[in-house]
């Protein structure tokens, strides 16, 4: 599982630079994936270790990360999309589409992990 978090960390730099890169370089927060994937990729080689212990340690703090980034992006596209709903306006469909993206990209590693120790538990490595 390092390595498929080492994958995801790629991404969520790529869709970071991409949203920052891709407004104009002027909303800093288009970065917010970019230090989630930094976080990820720093957990993803810590996790690559012949030690068990420090393999799960790791492994375990990366899906936690995963799974905050994960509520805190779903919650802020709900927020951002009904907020401009009721203001009568459209939402910012760049931002809502990277805060999607980023959500459903941290919802698949997640899942992913949980399937992984769910199998580590069954087949006796825990």
């Amino acid at each position: 599982m390092a390595r498929v978090t080492l994958i995801f960390a790629v991404l969520l730099i790529a869709l970071g630079l991409v949203g920052f890169l891709g407004t104009g370089s002027v909303y800093p927060t288009a970065l917010i994936p970019t230090w989630f994937g930094v976080a990820l990729g720093i957990g993803g080689l810590l996790a690559i270790s012949p030690s068990e212990g420090r393999r799960k340690l790791f492994m375990h703090i990366n899906v936690t990360i995963g799974l905050l980034g994960f509520l805190g992006a779903a919650v802020e596209a709900a927020r951002g999309y009904v907020h401009a709903a009721s203001a009568g306006l459209a939402p910012d469909m760049i931002a809502l589409a990277s805060k999607l993206a980023m959500s459903t990209l941290l919802l698949i590693y997640v899942l992913l992990c949980v399937r992984s120790f769910i199998a580590a538990r069954r087949s006796g490595k825990v």
